[in-house]
């Protein structure tokens, strides 16, 4: 199993501790020697601070942080988690995302979703209502420039000719990409586009910030699984996408070694290959501490 860390980039209540770039080189450098799969980056780019006070967070831009985290480190992968693909014309994302993944020698993983936040998408100019049709467009028009051949592409409001975007991306054919979300129409479009499927727990109480289909646990996990292979299948889609938890945790839960221990096993079990944990803490040196003891009494014994 490859585990993911959140990195704490988006806590400005203590922006002298994480909101420094001393802190990006510590807290990454630690991720990577403690054998932290990749780090992970939200996006949030304008949100109501409604949502905010009511519990949501801040957020820096995810393609200027992973580029601070990736000048820091050498193997540690860079990680969207997400990125609202609606939010960008296509190949604004598909600019940075390959500039990105050149400069990190191949190590982005973008993971993308169609957001749920109606006022940040006000905020942005983009379109709510059709942003499950949109965001498939967008993932064809970012694949194809991705090529780094000259193309064409009509999309919804914008037209592409004869244009090129070079360098290509350094893996090939394009970035590893997964796809956030619960619902059956995110589990569609992992199995249509993408490489993995990325769902999260919402926990068992309403979760005011996120909207998206209820996951409380292992049975509701399973269905999914179950309806991503039907789906494979139909597609004609040989191997389905792998499943990477955006969470080992649900929202709120407080981490016990032996009892994420047993989870894990129990996921790898059911086929999941990897999953994200993160750690609350008032400093970086409370955040590095909390990543040494978990790598040692987690990491090191499933690795």
């Amino acid at each position: 199993m490859k585990i993911n860390v959140t990195l704490p980039f988006d806590n400005l209540e203590l922006a002298e501790e994480f909101i420094t770039p001393e802190a990006v080189v510590e807290i990454s450098q630690t991720a990577e020697r403690l054998g932290f799969y990749a780090g992970n980056v939200t996006d949030h780019p304008c949100p109501t601070a409604r949502w905010r006070d009511a519990g949501g967070h801040d957020a820096q831009d995810p393609f200027v942080m992973l580029s601070l985290v990736a000048a820091a480190t050498t193997t540690l992968r860079l990680q969207t988690g997400i990125l609202v693909a609606t939010y960008r014309n296509p190949f604004i994302t598909a600019r940075a995302a390959s500039s990105l993944d050149v400069f990190s020698r191949g190590r982005l993983t973008l993971g993308l979703g169609a957001g749920y936040l109606k006022g940040e998408y006000f905020a942005l100019g983009a379109d709510f209502d059709n942003r499950n049709d949109l965001f498939d467009e967008y993932v064809q028009a970012m694949k194809l420039a991705w090529t780094g051949e000259t193309f064409d592409f009509e999309g919804t409001g914008y037209s592409a000719r004869g244009s090129r975007i070079r360098p290509a991306p350094w893996q090939k054919p394009h970035p590893v990409l997964l796809v956030g979300g619960n619902s059956n129409r995110a589990i569609r479009r992992a199995v249509e586009l993408a490489d993995g499927w990325n769902p999260f727990f919402t926990g068992h109480t309403p979760n005011s910030t996120a909207r998206t289909k209820s996951m409380t646990g292992h049975a509701d996990l399973i269905k999914g699984m179950e309806y991503m292979h039907q789906h494979s299948e139909k597609m004609g889609r040989e191997k389905p996408p792998y499943v990477f938890l955006a969470s080992i945790m649900e929202p709120g839960e407080k981490w016990e070694p032996q009892a994420i221990l047993d989870r894990i096993g129990t996921y790898k079990e059911l086929g999941v290959v990897g999953a994200a944990t993160n750690f609350e803490a008032k400093t970086c040196t409370e955040w590095k501490e909390k990543a040494e003891r978990f790598a040692s009494e987690v990491l090191n014994k499933i690795n």
